[in-house]
């Protein structure tokens, strides 16, 4: 019966993880830090890990080990090539969340746009009670419609988005961090007119050379005044110390889903930015939807299955 370890299953929150019971003796960790990576996985059969770092060294260390299933898309925590030298499978997955990713790129423009956080407190402090008349406009919001959206990559997220933002009536533009990908749905753009000209921008894009720190201060600074700028596609693309700066600077609305260096430290200059009402952040969530994690165990699993 193969031994499975689960490094990192508080990842998972509250999913269904017994499916993996049929496959083999199975041992979850709710948590690893590196130095317990070896002691944990040094006699499984098959290790499954979101963010778990694996690397050569451990493996040269885990003679039983077979199967390394990776719980996300990415695979840069596992040393790929030395798997291979060692005969070792590393099978990830893909296209799990998209539709999450998708819907909380849109909760996040509306909470921003719509002044969503003012609003609520307004009424909550208790000042709509004092007001003299039925409604309070004090924060002007605008409609989608009419506006220019711009794709920073266009995958399969960054089409669904680009799809529902066309729906909403917006135009929409996208660039290509690649330069491979092209649409005749959708008109391509520069990086430079995407930042000058659009309403809303979102970034779509994995992290590599071309895209680490691709929107720094330069670009920052080329967006129009009151553009609202989202990246849901991977932290190092957005220099986030140039948003701590620009945002006190220029009326620019930013919202993250993810950060170079998770998570969050003490001392991030996001924290110390005085116009924390243009800035909106959430823990690395946009994936994580209850239909998205279960179709993630899933996918998982049949992946174990289809090894042995």
């Amino acid at each position: 019966m193969n031994k499975i370890v689960l490094l990192d299953a508080l990842t998972f929150g509250e999913t269904d993880l017994s499916g993996f019971s049929d496959l083999g003796d199975v041992t979850v960790h709710q948590t690893t830090t590196p130095d317990e990576t070896l002691d944990r996985i040094k006699d499984a059969d098959v290790v499954v890990s979101n963010k778990v770092v694996i690397t050569a060294e451990m493996m040269d260390q885990c003679s039983d080990l077979k199967l390394i299933c990776i719980a996300a898309t990415g695979m840069n925590n596992v040393d790929l090539e030395h798997a291979k030298k060692k005969g070792i499978s590393v099978k990830n997955v893909a296209g799990y969340s998209t539709d999450s990713v998708i819907q909380h790129t849109f909760s996040m423009l509306f909470y921003i746009m719509g002044h969503a956080r003012y609003y609520d407190e307004y009424v909550k402090s208790g000042q709509w009670q004092k007001s003299p008349v039925f409604t309070h406009v004090a924060q002007p919001f605008s409609e989608v419609k009419g506006k220019r959206w711009g794709i920073i990559g266009l995958g399969a997220i960054g089409r669904g988005v680009a799809n529902i933002a066309k729906a909403f009536g917006a135009e929409v533009v996208y660039f290509s961090t690649s330069g491979k990908n092209s649409s005749s749905d959708f008109e391509q753009l520069s990086f430079e007119t995407l930042l000058r000209t659009c309403d809303i921008i979102t970034i779509h894009a994995p992290l590599n050379p071309q895209t680490h720190d691709l929107v720094g201060k330069k670009a920052l600074l080329a967006l129009k005044e009151g553009a609202v700028l989202l990246n849901l596609g991977r932290g190092g693309i957005v220099d986030e110390a140039a948003v701590a700066e620009i945002i006190d600077t220029k009326e620019i609305y930013v919202g993250l889903d993810v950060l170079e260096k998770e998570p969050m430290r003490d001392s991030h200059p996001l924290m110390q930015a005085k116009h924390q009402e243009r800035l909106y952040i959430t823990p690395h969530i946009a994936w994580t939807s209850v239909e998205a994690r279960e179709k993630l165990m899933a996918m998982v699993i049949e992946n174990i299955k289809s090894s042995f």
